[in-house]
């Protein structure tokens, strides 16, 4: 399914979630250094130009070549009130065929962290894949001993699906991750974090 970039909001009770665009280059630096400290535990090591233009430039036309061969929905999260850059969450590696899924990430600035914002966000997100984009599966990834995330997951409807030894490089290291899903059809029984 091939989405145009200008076309692609999504509208929640509190938010809007749209691509980045270069004008948005200026909050982003912003609440992304802000948050450094808050992020930096979770997230891929920072690249040494992270904060720059070149690096966001960078950033805004992987979404709108991304958004356009549909292999991943990239977003931008506003608070809809004043119009406040609260974080980001992508929709990545869309697997169409047999697959039909995807993998979720997300990051939200330390002054809107457990406010319910990325719920929100994820639960427009999951609904544009399933709906919108007729994906099957929508899976997401984090670190065992992130608490919050976890939580967030199961609370928005995913499911523990298992452990990946060696799964994604974290602040410098690889990192075992947690395993969750969404499904479309979920026949699935609850499950509750340890």
């Amino acid at each position: 399914m091939r989405m145009l970039r200008r076309r692609l909001r999504i509208e929640t009770e509190r938010l809007s979630l749209r691509p980045p665009v270069h004008a948005d280059f200026t909050p982003w630096t912003a609440l992304r250094a802000e948050s450094e400290a808050f992020l930096r535990p979770w997230e891929p090591t920072w690249a040494t130009d992270h904060l720059s233009r070149k690096a966001f430039t960078n950033r805004v036309y992987w979404a709108n070549r991304s958004i356009t061969s549909g292999t991943a929905v990239p977003l931008f999260l506003f608070r809809r009130e004043d119009d406040r850059l609260l974080g980001a969450i992508t929709l990545d590696n869309v697997r169409r065929g047999p697959a039909q899924s995807g993998t979720l990430g997300y990051w939200i600035g330390q002054p809107f962290a457990r406010q319910g914002y990325m719920a929100e966000a994820i639960g427009a997100v999951v609904h544009h894949a399933f709906e919108r984009m007729d994906l099957s599966r929508v899976e997401a990834a984090c670190l065992p001993e992130n608490v919050a995330s976890r939580g967030l997951l199961e609370r928005s409807g995913f499911k523990y699906e298992g452990v990946a030894q060696s799964y994604l490089q974290i602040n410098g290291r690889w990192r075992t991750h947690v395993l969750y899903a969404a499904l479309r059809l979920d026949r699935r029984g609850r499950t509750q974090v340890g």
